[in-house]
């Protein structure tokens, strides 16, 4: 029975809880007995608290029994990404610097997931500060691949990625700045979603205004994604970006006609990045799959000239903004890439942020012209299926070497650089038994349009339905 639960959608698990035929008591127990089989196998959730779940999990039951009302995720538990501030649980960011930090605040991201009514399990293993798509950090180690444990699970919000696959939470918060929600979904057989910034508003940040780094939603399948967005998303006073749009708009049925459907497929963004042979061969079918469901599907890409500069500079911009204090206390306690990255951002003159600015508008306007001809484009999440978790970044992708550890993850921040939502699907497996996600990208702030597609895609491949081999019984 357990591993029926672990495994059933969030939102058919809020509906048992919901109607009383699981207590969220049941529901937890099942969910703590799985992290116990399968997490020290891949190191996905770092900080565990069962006493506070188990309390939290009565209160549900209570409250249900009272008849007060209940929010859409009510009695189910979930661990949070450990960027994201929890009142009461540590919080470290994957640094010594906070191994021992203890907020006293939630994030807005927790504070709408607690106020529909999860339960708090604990945090999520994250590379250090979030910085980079592999998970690993002093402080905690390693999440691997539940796939193969030899791998990477992708990063920044690997943990969660890897929680989720393993049965260990059915829903999960993340973050996305240069594919952190995407690539550790990708590699992990689960779906991440990339909202519009402003889609779901975060408080406290730096850099309110900044749009180039966003937090969301994963789960195993879309539907579920959607069910958490519509928890997620809204306007909120502390967050100026917030989109007035309420969650309520994502909590509706996902089924969509896609005939005469206008879809691009660019399966190098137009020879502009190297892409792993067994990446394209996994996602070669992808196309027919669509023709299939009746949509006009045609090779081309925009002309993303100009996005590279610009995700580089604001990346080095805000690393230095957030972190280049921190630094100058501590750069003993920060890995050399992410201490390099926030002394280029020192480097950066006026001229070189206006620059960029000036190149992340013409980005924008040469991609809003591109999605007047096409509705959708599809592109790989990750230009590698998930590689040996003891390197820091693949060294070289289809014979070209990679110059840092940003370097191959170019599909996914070219694609953060446009504006443009993005969600990560699952669509097959190289030789090897390794995922591979595909990217599904729409115009601006077109959301909804988006999950919608990947929504018909999963229906019509069932990839995201393979279970890691460790999960067996």
């Amino acid at each position: 029975m357990s591993d029926e639960i672990v495994f059933t959608p969030a939102r058919e698990l809020a509906r048992l809880v919901r109607t009383r035929e699981l207590s969220a008591r049941e529901v937890l127990q099942a969910h703590l007995d799985q992290i116990e089989r399968t997490n020290p196998q891949v190191n996905a959730i770092v900080t565990l608290v069962p006493e506070r779940a188990e309390r939290e999990a009565l209160a549900a039951d209570e409250r249900l029994a009272s008849g007060a009302e209940t929010g859409p995720l009510h009695g189910l538990p979930v661990a949070h990404k450990d960027t994201h501030a929890t009142a009461g649980i540590r919080t470290t960011s994957g640094s010594p610097i906070f191994a021992d930090h203890v907020p006293d605040t939630d994030d807005l991201i927790v504070e709408r997931m607690r106020a529909a009514g999860t339960v708090t399990l604990g945090k999520t293993n994250v590379p250090e500060f979030a910085a980079g798509s592999h998970t690993f950090n002093p402080v905690f180690g390693v999440t691997r691949n539940p796939y193969d444990p030899s791998r990477s699970a992708g990063g920044s919000s690997g943990g969660a990625a890897a929680a989720l696959a393993c049965g260990m939470h059915p829903l999960a918060d993340g973050s996305d700045m240069g594919g952190s929600l995407r690539n550790p979904a990708s590699f992990c057989n689960v779906v991440g979603f990339r909202p519009s910034p402003g889609r779901v508003p975060s408080w406290p940040v730096p850099a309110a205004w900044a749009t180039m780094s966003v937090q969301g939603p994963m789960a195993r399948d879309v539907a579920d994604v959607a069910l958490l967005l519509s928890v997620l998303a809204g306007p909120d006073p502390r967050s100026p970006i917030a989109l007035e749009t309420p969650g309520a708009a994502f909590a509706v049925p996902l089924d969509r006609d896609l005939a005469g459907l206008r879809v691009a497929w660019s399966p190098d963004l137009g020879g502009t990045v190297p892409v792993d042979p067994a990446v394209t061969t996994a996602l070669e079918p992808a196309a027919k799959v669509f023709a299939d469901l009746g949509c006009t599907v045609e090779e081309a890409c925009p002309d993303l000239s100009g996005a590279d500069e610009v995700f580089r500079t604001l990346r080095a911009w805000h690393w230095d903004l957030s972190l280049g204090p921190l630094l100058d206390e501590r750069r003993g306690d920060f890995k050399p890439s992410l201490a390099a990255n926030i002394e280029a951002g020192r480097l950066l003159t006026g001229a070189d942020v206006g620059r960029a600015e000036a190149l992340h508008t013409a980005l924008f306007h040469r991609v809003r012209t591109f999605f007047e001809r096409y509705d959708a484009l599809l592109l790989p999440v990750s230009q590698v299926p998930p590689f040996d978790a003891g390197a820091e970044y693949p060294a070289e992708v289809a014979g070209v070497p990679m110059a840092d550890y940003l370097e191959w993850m170019r599909s996914c921040y070219l694609v953060s650089a446009t504006g443009c939502p993005a969600l990560s699907v699952p669509a097959g497996f190289t030789p090897d038994g390794l995922p591979v996600g595909l990217q599904i990208v729409g115009p601006h702030r077109a959301d909804l349009a988006v999950l919608q597609i990947g929504h018909a895609y999963e229906r019509a491949t069932g990839h995201g339905a393979r279970r890691p081999p460790l999960t067996a019984r």
